[in-house]
């Protein structure tokens, strides 16, 4: 799979066939570093049109997924998911109605969220380019990291206008919650919440392939 998309998340490659797509990953972290983590792709949208899309061969040239293909990598990343120390309670949903997929687990820390994500690229799961180091807790010096990723702009600059049009309306959303109240944080773009024990990122991908928006921040609790 050449288009970049494909590259990033290969898990999911036929929700990333239309441009109107939105992605959320939840983080809900108690005070002593457990908690849960979520990430939801949602293209209900565009159902109309990727049900279209599914009854297709190719479209643009490239291959679309069946749905036992998507159903054998979803299955496939829970498994290793499961299989990964300090991660339990894996559980995933695929609703093909109006093509939502969700995972969901508990960790023990965050690093276990990192850990997975490592094991999910060595096995080809997710694409080369995935940033997979993402978190870092420290609880007794009451700070937690979201960390840097690369740009992927000169990968951008070298697709074609039918490929970058996938990222036209295409929407993340991070959303951060703590039982912690939040001290300070390094990264202003996230929106605090009233009783400072969530935040929230969200704007167009392709702000965050070309950096324009940063999800790096260094978050101090009280």
């Amino acid at each position: 799979m050449k288009m970049f998309i494909k590259r990033l998340l290969v898990v999911l490659p036929l929700l990333f066939l239309t441009s109107c797509f939105d992605i959320l990953d939840k983080v809900n972290v108690k005070a002593d570093g457990s908690g849960e983590y979520s990430l939801i792709l949602n293209a209900s949208k565009s159902k109309t049109r990727l049900a279209s899309i599914s009854k297709m061969e190719t479209i643009n040239g490239k291959k679309v997924p069946k749905k036992a293909e998507i159903e054998a990598k979803i299955n496939e990343a829970t498994r290793i998911f499961k299989s990964v120390p300090g991660i339990s309670n894996v559980k995933t949903s695929m609703d093909f109605d109006n093509y939502i997929i969700k995972l969901s687990c508990n960790f023990s820390k965050i690093e276990n969220i990192n850990t997975g994500l490592e094991q999910l690229k060595a096995k080809n799961i997710l694409g080369k380019m995935i940033p997979t180091q993402i978190y870092n807790n420290n609880p007794s010096k009451k700070t937690f990291t979201r960390n840097k990723i690369n740009t992927f702009k000169s990968d951008y600059d070298k697709l074609s206008t039918a490929d970058k049009e996938v990222f036209t309306n295409a929407k993340y959303v991070s959303v951060l919650q703590f039982e912690n109240v939040v001290k300070s944080q390094s990264n202003n773009a996230y929106q605090l919440s009233p009783n400072k024990k969530a935040m929230k990122l969200e704007g167009n991908i392709l702000d965050f392939i070309l950096q324009k928006k940063q999800t790096q921040n260094t978050i101090l609790f009280q």
